[in-house]
């Protein structure tokens, strides 16, 4: 159910053979992510339970699912941009239906990443998820 983005990512994640070179992948796909305007820097916007300050920018056009987000934090922004690749392009019906923890446990974030970036995670995706449940309403 993964997008092609996802895919490629997690074929690339394959093909490391260490943390340490995942890590920095993830950290790679954070800085090319393009920043978030100041303008959206908002409260409204700001992802409670992340131990970085995260902000989510969700954008709906056509049926389909997209957002910026940006982070203070390096890894944080990778993790961003492997959820923008999980979720961005996805008709907003489909997002739900998407097991966000299984396909990053594909890539083995699951088992590598701090208990506080854990949690990080699961606010992003629940934000993901409640948005684009109540733009169905």
């Amino acid at each position: 159910m993964a997008t092609p983005a996802f895919e490629d990512i997690a074929d690339t994640f394959d093909f490391l053979d260490d943390w340490e070179d995942r890590y920095r992948h993830v950290i790679d796909l954070g800085r090319a992510m393009p920043p978030l305007p100041e303008e959206f820097r908002v409260p409204a916007l700001k992802v409670d339970g992340c131990a970085s300050q995260v902000w989510l920018r969700p954008m709906l056009a056509d049926g389909r699912f997209d957002f910026q987000g940006d982070s203070d934090a390096m890894i944080v922004r990778g993790l961003i941009a492997i959820l923008h690749a999980l979720y961005s392009g996805v008709p907003v019906a489909e997002v739900a239906a998407i097991d966000a923890q299984a396909e990053l446990g594909r890539l083995g974030l699951n088992d590598h990443l701090s208990s506080q970036r854990s949690n990080g995670v699961r606010a992003m995706i629940e934000r993901i998820r409640s948005v684009a449940a109540a733009s169905q309403t």
